[in-house]
C-alpha cells in the first residue's frame, strides 16, 4: 500500500493534502520559469514520482472519466484492484525505470463535415502517469505563453476568448482571424517537438518519458502501428505538447 508521508494534522484527507501540495509545487515551478525565460529545468522527473503528484493525477483522471485502453482496464476495475496498490506500482516502475507505456487504442468519432477524427486512448495507468507529467511540465511552459493564447490552457476557455473579443470590439478592432491546421496532431514532427521541449527541460529522464509516449504506437483493428510522426489525439499530454 502507498503510505502518505505528508501530514494531515488539519483533518484533511490525503487527496486534499495532495491537491494543496501540487498547487504549491506548480506555483514554485511557474515562478521560477517566469523569472528566467532561459532557465532549463533539470529535476522534474523525481517530482512526477512524488506520491502527492501521482495521487492528484489519479483524481484528475478519475474526474475526467474516459474509456479503457488496449488492456481493457476501466476506472472501475482500477478501483476494485486498489487505487493505492496501482499508484505504488506506478511509482516503483517510474523510480526503477521499468515503466513502459502501452500502445494507445485507436477509435474514430464523427466530425460535423462527415469525416472522422482519430482518437488515441491510452490505458488508465498511462493516463495517470501522463497527468502527473502534465502537472509538473505545464507551469514551466505556461510561463512562456502569451496572454492572448486561450487554447488548452488552465483556467482559460472559449468563453474567455469570446469575452476578450467583446471587450476589444468597441475599441475599434474589426477583424477576428481563425486558423485551423489540418491534421495538426497527426503530422507533428516529433524531433522538432522534442527540440522545443528541450529549450526548457534538460532532465534526461523526463525527456525519455515523453519520447516513450510518442513512440508507444497505436493498436487499430488488432494491428500494431508505429508512431513515427504526430502525437495521438486523446492523450492527456497531447494538448500540452
Amino acid at each position: 500500500m502507498v503510505k502518505a508521508n505528508f501530514p494531515c494534522d488539519r483533518g484533511q484527507t490525503p487527496e486534499a493534502v495532495s491537491k494543496e501540495n501540487v498547487r504549491e509545487l506548480q506555483r514554485g515551478l511557474y515562478r521560477a520559469a517566469k523569472r528566467s525565460g532561459q532557465r532549463k529545468f533539470h529535476a522534474l522527473y523525481d517530482r512526477v514520482c512524488q506520491e502527492s503528484v501521482l495521487r492528484e493525477a489519479w483524481s484528475r483522471v478519475r474526474a475526467k472519466r474516459g474509456a479503457a485502453g488496449v488492456d481493457q482496464e476501466t476506472l472501475g476495475a482500477v478501483e476494485r484492484y486498489g487505487v493505492e496498490r496501482m499508484l505504488q506500482e506506478l511509482q516503483e516502475g517510474l523510480r526503477e525505470g521499468t515503466y513502459h507505456p502501452q500502445p494507445v487504442r485507436r477509435v474514430y468519432i464523427p466530425k460535423p463535415d462527415g469525416r472522422q477524427r482519430p482518437l488515441g486512448i491510452p490505458t488508465v495507468r498511462d493516463r495517470v502517469v501522463q497527468m502527473a507529467a502534465k502537472i509538473v511540465l505545464e507551469p514551466v511552459f505556461e510561463a512562456d505563453f502569451l496572454s492572448c493564447s486561450y487554447g488548452f490552457r488552465p483556467k482559460r476557455s472559449l468563453v474567455d476568448a469570446l469575452e476578450r473579443l467583446r471587450i476589444m470590439a468597441p475599441k475599434g478592432y474589426e477583424w477576428a482571424l481563425e486558423l485551423d491546421i489540418e491534421k495538426y496532431f497527426d503530422t507533428v514532427n516529433q524531433e522538432q517537438l522534442m527540440s522545443l521541449i528541450e529549450r526548457r527541460v534538460s532532465d534526461r529522464r523526463m525527456l525519455k518519458l515523453v519520447r516513450k509516449w510518442l513512440k508507444a504506437g497505436v493498436l487499430e483493428a488488432g494491428q500494431m502501428q508505429e508512431t513515427l510522426l504526430g502525437t495521438p489525439q486523446g492523450g492527456v499530454m497531447t494538448p500540452l505538447t
